[in-house]
């Protein structure tokens, strides 16, 4: 029997009523049953890189992602780390511990998916031999974890580069608790040794034969070229095209707001004004920003909006304009103030300060809908090289909890002022970020959380009445 529906206040999307408790609001629905993603490699050949990498991207288009590593579970079964003996396939106690420890992680993954709202798992060890693959694929068979329904997908990295290996254990190898009281020729020696240890016994994927059935893709050389087998979902999809567009070189991102604007000067939401005498000087001392970095081949990207290219414009640089990048579209609340909303729409005012992350405007945006607008920006941005984004405060936080890893409850609020530009340079687990003010006077556009005190009906009658004849024009005139 088909459910009867009602309209969620805050996303104004349909659901079925509040009687069904099945589905709390605002929280993401899928489709697709639970995924565990399977990193399999020699040391040193970025599988924790790609696992922590993905995981913050997945989390951030709404897909609830944990990753499970196994060398944290080893170092706690073994607090005092002596040598590569320890990864010798014929230590058989050692062996032992290290079964104990996958096993574990598999347990976590398990509670994970099952009974914390988990999306996707990624289970990040060596998983070197057939034998520990097939024991992952038994452990997923009986979990309903199926293979044939494509829940579990893996990601090969494989890398000969003495160069690339050297600098993957200098930068994260030699400074992990294993090696705590060590120096770094020892470390980096001791590490080299556990390669070969695992080597002795690694069998990589194998396409045309054995694995030929299971769903994966190899990464070579850090993305030189790829090979993808028996992709079965969109979740797999996504996830092959983001390590696809991934890359390890050197850059550095710059995100900024356009100028102040006339409407920031009135305190204005959305709009399309053009910039301030302070946003004007802003966009001087911009120019000079850039031509001080001497950045090679820098990229300018900008919004669509007349503030945003106004500031690109004294550059003297050419730019791209993005319509991805535009600012949040307010829908009914365009062009108004907080207060003129919060009087016109109080029951609106108030849904978004309680979920300002999933409040949808009226005939406009939410959050979580600027997030899937701007993720093909986030794929291009990891795609190149060097880049200026000059874009609006709600965009900024996007692409900047994108980067920092931050939730969604967060995003709303991150504070990104005006005049100010944000260096980000991305480092072996994250991104390291440093604020630049470029001293010009603006007006502070940021909004404290608020204390939600709960939705106000006593004015229902005529603001309800106000908020449909304002949706109505909207419509007519969009």
């Amino acid at each position: 029997m088909p459910r009867e529906l009602t309209q969620n206040r805050i996303q104004k999307i349909w659901v079925p009523t509040k009687d069904d408790r099945r589905r709390a609001v605002g929280a993401p629905h899928f489709a697709n049953p639970p995924t565990v993603i399977v990193m399999v490699g020699l040391p040193a050949r970025g599988k924790t890189y790609m696992s922590k990498k993905l995981t913050r991207y997945l989390n951030w288009i709404g897909m609830p992602t944990k990753v499970f590593n196994v060398g944290e579970y080893r170092r706690e079964a073994v607090k005092n780390y002596s040598s590569y003996d320890f990864f010798k396939p014929d230590n058989e106690c050692a062996v032992k511990i290290r079964q104990q420890c996958a096993l574990a992680a598999l347990r976590d993954v398990k509670s994970y998916l099952k009974d914390e709202g988990g999306q996707i798992a990624v289970f990040d060890a060596t998983n070197t031999t057939r034998e520990r693959r097939d024991m992952i694929l038994k452990f997923g068979e009986e979990n309903n974890f199926k293979v044939c329904a494509a829940n579990i997908f893996f990601i090969e990295s494989l890398c000969d580069d003495p160069n690339v290996i050297a600098s993957n254990i200098m930068e994260v190898k030699v400074s992990c608790p294993d090696y705590r009281d060590c120096n770094k020729t020892d470390a980096m020696l001791d590490f080299q040794k556990r390669i070969e240890c695992y080597k002795k016994s690694y069998q990589p994927l194998d396409p045309d034969q054995y694995d030929r059935d299971l769903s994966f893709i190899k990464v070579i050389d850090v993305g030189r070229r790829f090979l993808v087998n028996r992709i079965q979902d969109h979740i797999q999809s996504k996830i092959v095209y983001y390590l696809m567009n991934i890359h390890v070189q050197p850059r550095t991102i710059y995100l900024c707001r356009h100028g102040e604007s006339t409407d920031n000067l009135e305190g204005r939401l959305g709009g399309d004004a053009g910039l301030s005498a302070h946003g004007k000087q802003f966009s001087s001392a911009l120019a000079r920003f850039v031509e001080e970095q001497q950045l090679k081949d820098l990229k300018v990207w900008t919004s669509q909006l007349c503030r945003s290219i106004q500031t690109a414009e004294h550059l003297g640089v050419p730019y791209e304009q993005w319509k991805a990048l535009n600012e949040i579209d307010a829908g009914v609340c365009e062009d108004m103030t907080y207060d003129e909303v919060k009087e016109k729409f109080p029951e609106e005012f108030a849904l978004r300060d309680e979920d300002k992350y999933y409040y949808r405007y009226p005939a406009g945006e939410s959050y979580q809908d600027l997030v899937q607008r701007v993720e093909p920006v986030i794929m291009e941005l990891e795609r190149q090289e060097n880049v200026l984004v000059i874009c609006h405060q709600a965009v900024m936080r996007c692409l900047l909890a994108y980067f920092l890893d931050k939730s969604a409850d967060e995003m709303p609020y991150l504070k990104c002022p005006l005049h100010t530009v944000l260096k980000l340079t991305p480092v072996a687990y994250g991104c390291k970020v440093e604020s630049i003010s470029l001293n010009v006077e603006a007006v502070n556009t940021h909004r404290e959380r608020p204390e939600v005190m709960g939705v106000s009906f006593l004015r229902a009658g005529l603001s309800v009445t106000s908020f449909i004849w304002a949706v109505a024009v909207h419509c007519l005139h969009s």
